[in-house]
């Protein structure tokens, strides 16, 4: 989820990479408030609208995979460590290569526009059916349930300031011309931040250029790309300057999509016990049609670990297709996997346990101290550095000590409405929700990120507040995933613009019904 332009080989960031139709954007998916005839789960896997919104292209094939499996208890105190942590990571990869079989929905194009749309290895039988597009169509199982479902064009339900995150990194292709050959220009080696650094003229807002990362691109100037100050830049009121604009980049920009509306009872024989639904989605462009030519027809098994699954199943199907992007958490891939091709892995995504405590440190180091400076308390240990630090590990030993809150901490929640039914729900830590990279969907709360996604959650804002520290207070309420969604607390910051970093709603209106947006296209 949340993963635009990802992976690089279909990254039009690029200034030499086209958009692309296997390019996910987002996977969402909550508990339907419709529950007659039983409990249902809502999943929608949107991608790039090319050719267009509403018209989808016939080479490629998506992949929506579930598997549902009871609850279980998050990892003891006594094991938040790193060899915890790592046994962990090795507890989920028997899980996903062993006992838990995924079931999945396919979904293929023909060439007059209508889908084929498959669902495998349900316990409520297999079944195949062809739809026409941009309409709900409801489908009949084997075994009597009803499937909503809907394949087609829609209003892109993500609102995200995407070029503030892209500042936040000094991600360059953003703000400039650079082709995806030129790997050395992706993330300059400046530190992240979410305060201007004083002096990084690459990135900061230019008043003379407001739409420069926006809708304007420039020719990279020559190296070196480093910043030589030592703070954080403020104007002469002593405001610190935000990298985010908090304005929707996403307004008026159009998805295609693969919406189903599932009954629980369809996907598991023990609806009553297996209580946590996960979904990830997968796009695969086919051979034959020569498309995203960086991604080899015949990967590497050592390389692609997922390739190993594939190869076993012996899907006759699949060996005409390659894999291109996958989709579960948001910014496991857009932030944690850099968007690299190799590590589209989907729930497979524990190979990367290790990468990702290096990362969330790297991570932790610009973006630390940025929240101290706006005297907000931080999880990561940071040592009071003053300003942002450009900082990478080779050795997981010592990221972990400098991440081991921010990975273990638990996510407080805004208050109990999450909790539906008032159970005993553990609160989420980050480490559970991005190994394996799935989007884990507890049918017993609302399904609100991070037990599912709903279309309206800002999960961009939730997801930088792992970085705060979740046992600190603010006016006498414990830091939780809401609190820089708060407008007070811009407010009342010595900062500008006074805004949270990502906007509060979408542009377009949610229906009501089958909870699909509203389409402009």
């Amino acid at each position: 989820m949340a993963d635009h332009n990802d992976p690089n080989a279909v990254n039009s960031i690029f200034s030499d990479i086209d958009h692309s139709p296997a390019d996910l954007y987002d996977l969402f998916g909550f508990p339907s408030e419709d529950t007659t005839g039983g409990e249902k789960v809502v999943i929608a896997l949107t991608f790039a609208s090319v050719p267009s919104a509403g018209t989808l292209d016939p080479d490629m094939l998506y992949r929506i995979r579930i598997a549902a499996h009871p609850r279980v208890p998050s990892l003891s105190e006594a094991n938040h460590s790193l060899e915890g942590l790592l046994q962990y990571f090795d507890a989920v990869k028997e899980k996903y290569l062993g006992e838990l079989k995924s079931s999945e929905i396919r979904v293929t194009i023909s060439q007059d526009q209508r889908a084929t749309v498959k669902f495998f290895r349900f316990p409520g039988g297999n079944f195949s059916t062809t739809i026409d597009l941009n309409k709900v169509t409801t489908l009949s199982t084997p075994d009597g349930h009803e499937i909503k479902t809907f394949v087609g064009g829609r209003d892109d339900a993500f609102f995200n300031d995407l070029p503030g995150f892209f500042r936040s990194i000094n991600y360059a292709p953003q703000f400039y011309h650079v082709p995806h050959t030129m790997t050395e220009a992706r993330e300059l080696p400046i530190p992240k931040t979410l305060i201007e650094l004083d002096g990084n003229d690459l990135f900061n807002y230019d008043p003379s250029n407001p739409n420069l990362g926006v809708t304007v691109k420039k020719d990279l100037p020559p190296g070196p790309w480093t910043w030589k100050g030592n703070k954080f830049k403020k104007d002469e009121n002593g405001n610190f300057r935000f990298v985010y604009s908090g304005k929707d980049a996403q307004a008026g920009k159009n998805v295609n999509a693969v919406i189903v509306e599932v009954p629980l009872a369809f996907i598991t024989r023990s609806p009553e016990s297996n209580r946590i639904v996960n979904c990830w989605g997968e796009s695969w462009v086919l051979k034959a049609a020569h498309k995203v030519e960086s991604i080899p027809d015949h990967p590497l098994l050592l390389e692609h670990p997922w390739a190993l699954l594939e190869a076993a199943a012996e899907d006759e199907e699949l060996k005409k297709y390659k894999l291109v992007d996958t989709d579960g958490q948001p910014f496991a891939d857009a932030a944690l996997s850099e968007r690299e091709d190799s590590r589209q892995m989907g729930a497979n995504n524990f190979w990367l346990g290790p990468h990702f405590i290096k990362r969330l440190a790297h991570l932790g180091w610009g973006f630390g101290p940025s929240i101290s400076a706006l005297g907000l308390q931080t999880s990561f240990n940071h040592d009071n550095s003053p300003v942002s630090v450009h900082k990478t590990y080779s050795l997981v030993a010592e990221a972990f000590p400098r991440a081991k809150k921010t990975l273990f901490q638990a996510l407080n929640m805004p208050d109990d409405s999450w909790n539906r039914k008032g159970l005993d729900i553990p609160l989420r830590r980050p480490f559970e929700i991005f190994i394996p990279n799935v989007c884990a969907i507890d049918m017993d709360t609302t399904g609100t990120w991070p037990y599912g996604r709903r279309l309206e959650d800002q999960v961009a804002t939730r997801f930088l507040s792992m970085f705060l520290d979740m046992e600190a207070e603010l006016n006498g309420r414990k830091y939780h995933i809401e609190t820089l969604n708060d407008q007070a607390l811009w407010d009342g910051a010595p900062i500008v613009p006074k805004t949270p970093p990502n906007p509060l709603k979408n542009d377009a209106e949610f229906l009501k019904e089958f909870r699909i947006t509203t389409s402009s296209y």
